[in-house]
């Protein structure tokens, strides 16, 4: 210790370096899905463990239990600093119930099964990639188990709070248990009244691709993304990744249709915003993170669902569109497009899905990995056990494991645990946006002008300058008058489909 600085101060340091570590995973993985040759799978997989291994040798040195403890004594220090030393304990509690060799083999094991679901995907071959999911499976519950004795909470928790800390899975299915008796009902009415409004108005392709490309590009700006600070690639799977100073966006694009690109676009960027929104006097600090995926995804989904898919703001995209892409005639009208944005449809793939039945990918999943890691439900029969879901809750059947259990990388790369987050995330966006728009009754006319700075300064000032500074609830509470609830996001789609 250098005996000039503090216990804190000390411990800012080596969480700085480790911060440091992270990122530079970060744009490595960036790498891996958009530039790494296949051949380059193995090295790349090595690269990941031994920084990975670097950063939890570091969490776990022994050094940094006095410097705690001196610290948590210390009377001295600000709420952030309190916030700080409190989430520090939080992460080096979780790092010291994992040995190091076990952070190697998961990361090892999920690098090389991502490279092997590319391959089983594009080939609808689940039965190809068992041997692989199975080994991550095994290795995540290993990992679940270490924290669950550490934590006191059961092994589906102690992962589920890696992603939102203090959500539990108890917590979780009865308000999931609601959406899933709530919406087939709706979803039936929506439906019916699309039906009595007429067909949609087809949108002919092909979309060129670098008019997409620059489309996209274009609708990013207007929602506020520092191209300074950040750039759009394409991967097999959309993300946002990298640094708040040098954020990785990717998406994908088909020329048969250009909305679901260029809406990936608008959710990553949601993302982004968030990440370049922290504050910068304490990136390098635990509380200067993100406070968990329950709010990063209700950044993603406000953005995407709430505003962008808002009749007020295609009344701005609608022109830009049909320069983009030559279009001209009654389908390319803002009314249309709008229903194109808006059109309700049970489908195959989660990430193509509309707001109304988005939920139920997610009831899916998070059914289907808690009875993966119970021991419940064996490997072999995921496609078969995807299959009973769908039609259960969309009454679908997926033709192909493509179309079925091989669509998401989670599993395969080993983040079991995060899809709850996905639909809560909804929800808190739904909460935030009504409470955007009664703060600032400005919102919508600024939308219509492709001008996102009242939306966008009312959730610096609300969520993303107090970072991890207190709890998900606490933050919504201060923001939206009420703790996490299903009532805002039924409102709003009463409000948007029905109305």
């Amino acid at each position: 210790m250098n005996p000039s600085k503090t216990p804190y101060q000390e411990l800012e340091d080596r969480f700085e370096r480790l911060a440091k570590l992270g990122q530079a995973l970060g744009v490595l993985q960036w790498d891996m899905a958009c530039n790494m040759p296949a051949g380059g799978a193995e090295a790349r997989s090595a690269q990941l463990s031994t920084l990975k291994v670097m950063g939890h040798e570091l969490i776990t040195d022994p050094a940094l239990a006095d410097f705690l403890d001196a610290a948590e004594a210390d009377r001295t220090l600000n709420p952030w600093q309190q916030a700080n030393l409190t989430a520090m304990r939080r992460r080096r509690v979780r790092a010291l119930a994992i040995d190091a060799d076990l952070v190697r083999r998961v990361s090892e094991a999920g690098a090389a099964c991502e490279m092997l679901w590319r391959d089983a995907k594009a080939k609808a071959d689940f039965k190809a990639i068992v041997p692989a999911l199975t080994e991550v499976r095994d290795l995540v519950l290993e990992r679940a188990e270490a924290l669950s004795a550490a934590l006191g909470l059961d092994s589906y928790d102690a992962l589920l709070d890696g992603f939102e800390p203090d959500a539990r899975a108890a917590a979780i299915a009865p308000v999931f248990a609601d959406l899933a008796a709530f919406l087939p009902g709706f979803t039936d009415d929506v439906l019916a009244r699309q039906e009595a409004a007429g067909p949609l108005l087809a949108l002919p392709g092909p979309f060129d691709l670098a008019a997409q490309r620059k489309l996209c590009r274009l609708m990013m700006e207007a929602v506020g993304f520092d191209f300074d600070h950040g750039r759009l690639d394409e991967s097999h799977h959309p993300f946002c990744g990298g640094v708040p100073e040098d954020i990785r966006i990717t998406t994908r694009y088909s020329e048969d249709d250009f909305m679901p690109g260029l809406m990936g676009v608008l959710h990553e960027t949601g993302h982004a915003l968030y990440e370049q929104g922290l504050p910068a006097e304490w990136r390098y600090r635990p509380v200067g993170r993100a406070r968990g995926m329950v709010l990063h995804e209700s950044q993603s989904l406000l953005v995407e669902m709430q505003a962008c898919r808002s009749a007020e703001f295609i009344a701005f995209a609608a022109p830009r569109m049909r320069e983009a892409f030559g279009g001209s005639g009654p389908a390319w009208e803002a009314g249309n497009i709008h229903r194109h944005y808006t059109w309700v449809e049970r489908g195959f793939i989660r990430v193509d899905a509309d707001e109304v039945t988005y939920p139920a990918h997610v009831i899916l999943r998070f059914r289907l990995e808690s009875a993966m890691l119970a021991g419940d439900l064996a490997i072999n029969d995921l496609p078969g056990a995807w299959a009973e879901g769908m039609e259960e809750l969309l009454g679908l059947t997926p033709p192909d494991d493509a179309l079925g259990c091989l669509q998401d990388i989670h599993w395969y790369d080993g983040a079991w645990g995060y899809f709850p987050t996905y639909t809560l995330g909804a929800m808190a966006a739904s909460q935030l946006f009504a409470a955007a728009r009664r703060a600032r009754p400005e919102i919508p006319d600024a939308l219509a002008r492709g001008d996102f700075t009242p939306l966008m300064g009312w959730l610096r000032e609300n969520i993303h300058r107090k970072a991890s500074s207190r709890s998900t609830d606490q933050l919504l509470e201060e923001a939206t008058g009420s703790v996490l609830d299903a009532t805002a996001f039924k409102a709003h789609l009463q409000s948007r489909y029905l109305a």
